[in-house]
């Protein structure tokens, strides 16, 4: 689960364009999303584009026999690294709204903000997946009952793995930090991961390898679904 194809980097388990009216459905979706840091994800995706990963080394990806890197695609200013790819991550939070994909808009983040808050049942970060998954199997044991001992032991938690990828330099780091898409990509991320991190603390315990919500606590109709 290292490295995804565009566009599914996030690991959204309903989607958003299923209106559950439109398709009959009568209780509202359970909303479920990864999200990765910013930079890391362009940079992944990157290569990945030239190089593909070991999921299906054969395939041709459309960027093949590129060997620009990426700090000397940032050096030059290149289109395939350049800060507006940075936004993918809010506006995908962000919604329907065209405006939504115009990059640096301000209104675009808050409505994502407000979407992981009060749609979403539970964002992750790759940085802290096994934690993730614990807290699925926690809050939703009827579909991710054993997942954790799985994820822990199996041996295909982390199928993929982009081929060939070069960690960027610091400074290319730096200059793609001074950009404005950045700094909001980046907001977004640590509001996101400030959330996970909130939950992980007050909503569930684990004691001799079994997970358990604490009922008790305010925050339990958040991670845990209310009945009707």
């Amino acid at each position: 689960m290292d490295e995804e194809e565009e566009g599914s980097e996030n690991v959204d388990f309903i989607f958003r364009t299923l209106s559950r009216f439109r398709f009959g459905v009568k209780r509202k979706p359970v909303y479920i999303n990864v999200i990765r840091d910013p930079i890391e994800r362009l940079v992944s995706y990157y290569y990945f584009l030239r190089f593909g990963d070991d999921y299906r080394p054969g395939l041709r990806r459309r960027k093949q026999g590129d060997k620009k890197t990426f700090d000397e695609c940032v050096a030059e200013g290149g289109s395939d690294c350049a800060p507006e790819k940075l936004w993918l991550q809010i506006p995908f939070f962000c919604g329907h709204s065209s405006e939504c994909w115009n990059v640096g808009s301000r209104w675009a983040m808050d409505q994502a903000k407000y979407n992981l808050v009060n749609e979403y049942f539970l964002v992750g970060v790759t940085e802290e997946l096994e934690d993730f998954i614990m807290l699925l199997e926690a809050a939703l044991p009827r579909f991710f009952r054993g997942a954790t001992e799985l994820y822990r032991t199996g041996k295909k938690s982390h199928l993929r793995k982009t081929t060939e990828k070069k960690l960027p330099t610091k400074q290319t780091i730096a200059k793609l930090q001074q950009s404005d898409v950045w700094k909001m990509e980046n907001e977004f991320y640590e509001f996101a991961l400030e959330q996970f991190q909130f939950i992980r603390a007050h909503a569930v315990r684990e004691k001799d390898g079994d997970l358990y919500i604490l009922a008790q606590n305010f925050f339990y109709e958040k991670i845990y679904p209310k009945s009707n």
